[in-house]
């Protein structure tokens, strides 16, 4: 390698992006994890012009309270791009504040972006393009199970049949990995955004009251559990919205039992997505499994009891992982620096 590329390997900030449906998270080469913020761009119409007004933090406090002039987008839906402009706007407004808010035009950094492994060719390309025109000089892909089991400090490379669970915001993915491949993987379009759907339409349909994802959000980072609570009742959270039958502002009290009810059916989709990848699984692969057990990555394996619910289920150990949260991005940032796992990276 010459002088010049080994400069321009150096200043280009080679980055590793977790680009997630709920939150994005950027690896940078030699600096680790530098960013996690919101999948959220905000964006102004001035005279018909359209302007990004926040990205990030401050794009997800808008949401649900903003003015007709303003719209707070998430342009990934279920994992993928729903709306490419706006993604590439995301992207680029994240490289610049990773970079420091400097505009630095010579930097032209190598991109590992990860796709959920049931993603099609044309979801791909759109993730691509999107990163190509952030300004990034190369872009590689690489399936989330697979930066997840990474992340997670699993045996990917090694003749070991390892299962990963990664749920994250749009999508749960369930993968059987061997020989840096997966052996076995699908893709439940099931995540932390069907919770938070669930949760508003218990509430909408149990005590006719209208609540916004925040605030389902809320709840089930406070008191969300996979299973009813031993006490049967558990903790009371109180939860503020509209009354559909006044009309007004009303506040009500909800139990975990009632948010178990109401996360029974996402919880059930996991377990059977689960339930399929180890019927699918090659015998001598299942009996690595059985020694091994299986590993949760993603914000979703933070639910209390889901663990549990996996482990009744299924009869396997059940581990959650240490940092579920950023075991992706950290799995593709290793991925990016370790020569050992360039071979799981796809030329986008």
């Amino acid at each position: 390698m010459s002088f010049f590329s080994r400069f321009m390997k150096f200043t280009s900030s080679d980055m590793a992006i977790d680009l997630g449906t709920a939150n994005t998270v950027v690896y940078v080469r030699d600096r680790g994890v530098v960013l996690n913020e919101p999948s959220v761009v905000a964006i102004e119409t001035i005279k018909g012009e359209k302007r990004v007004r926040a990205v990030g933090n401050d794009a997800k406090m808008m949401m649900g309270k903003t003015p007709d002039t303003i719209q707070a987008i998430r342009p990934l839906r279920d994992g993928v791009i729903a709306d490419i402009d706006v993604a590439e706007q995301m992207i680029k407004h994240f490289i610049h504040k990773v970079h420091g808010g400097k505009a630095r035009p010579w930097r032209f950094p190598e991109i590992v972006i990860c796709v959920p492994s049931g993603s099609t060719s044309v979801e791909r390309r759109a993730i691509r393009d999107a990163a190509s025109n952030a300004g990034a000089s190369q872009v590689w892909l690489i399936e989330e199970p697979m930066a997840a089991a990474i992340g997670a400090g699993m045996p990917v490379t090694e003749p070991i049949g390892s299962m990963v669970v990664d749920i994250g915001g749009g999508t749960t993915e369930v993968a059987v990995l061997s020989l840096r491949g997966l052996a076995y993987t699908t893709s439940v379009r099931v995540g932390g955004d069907k919770m938070d759907e669930s949760i508003v339409s218990f509430v909408r349909r149990n005590h006719n009251l209208l609540i916004g994802e925040s605030t389902a959000e809320r709840i089930k980072k406070e008191v969300g559990t996979a299973r009813v609570p031993a006490d049967g009742e558990g903790r009371t959270i109180h939860v503020k919205g509209r009354d559909l039958v006044n009309g007004v502002p009303k506040e009500i009290a909800i139990t975990q039992a009632q948010i178990a009810e109401a996360l029974s059916e996402p919880v059930g989709s996991i377990v059977e997505g689960v339930r399929m990848a180890l019927e699918n699984t090659a015998p001598e692969l299942a009996a690595d499994i059985v020694d091994q057990g299986i590993v949760m990555t993603g914000g979703g394996a933070l639910l209390d009891g889901l663990d549990d619910v996996l482990r009744e289920e299924t009869g396997l150990p059940v581990i959650v992982a240490e940092d579920p949260l950023t075991c992706v991005a950290l799995g593709t940032g290793r991925a990016l620096e370790d020569d050992a796992f360039r071979g799981v990276l796809q030329s986008a």
